[in-house]
């Protein structure tokens, strides 16, 4: 083990401290750093898997949307078409019980 020795007892020259002190704040600080680094990666990762997700749903979301809104145009035209429809019968069904009245007082 190399005996460690306090930059205090020497006169050392103030960049060349600084220059060490860097040093060992980088075997310190280094590992850190790539920690948070791979957590902070991990984290970015988990996050874009999330908004992917999000964004797929959102894609099903709206084509299920577009689908119902088609439907529901398609339904309101036959709706539309099949009032008509019992309007006309109605009006003929009418016409006849008009007849009917009509032969039954003449008969």
């Amino acid at each position: 083990m190399i005996p460690c020795c306090d930059l205090a007892d020497h006169e050392i020259d103030a960049s060349v401290t600084d220059m060490i002190d860097s040093v060992r704040s980088g075997f310190y600080i280094a590992p850190m750093a790539v920690e948070n680094t791979v957590m902070f990666e991990h984290e970015l990762k988990q996050l874009e898997k999330r908004v992917d997700a999000l964004v797929q749903i959102c894609d099903q979301l709206q084509d299920e949307n577009r689908s119902l809104q088609q439907r529901q145009d398609m339904l309101t035209a036959e709706r539309a078409t099949l009032l008509q429809k019992n309007e006309q019968v109605r009006a003929r069904v009418e016409a006849m019980i008009g007849r009917l009245k009509a032969m039954e007082q003449g008969g």
